[in-house]
């Protein structure tokens, strides 16, 4: 008897969620990177970094994600100046 391969099938979150996961996955990324090269400018790449570098990121974290959540509708709006619009 053959076993029949199932398509695989990615379930997504509602495309309501995207005002929320937008900002999440934008201020993981960018806080990762920034505290890791602000902790490595400061503190070199030595065993101070690795102890000292996740404190760093989980606290950048905090501080970015709601700052991305107020100023986005803010920054939309400013693009939205700046930009033309694309055409229909």
């Amino acid at each position: 008897m053959a076993l029949m391969a199932s398509p695989k099938t990615s379930r997504k979150l509602p495309a309501r969620y995207a005002g929320i996961v937008m900002p999440l996955v934008l201020s993981v990324l960018m806080t990762f990177v920034v505290s890791a090269i602000a902790t490595a400018r400061s503190l070199g790449l030595g065993p101070d970094f690795v102890s000292t570098w996740p404190i760093a990121w989980g606290l950048s974290w905090l501080v970015a994600f709601p700052t991305l959540l107020l100023v986005l509708p803010v920054v939309r709006r400013i693009v939205g100046l700046v930009v033309e619009a694309p055409a229909r």
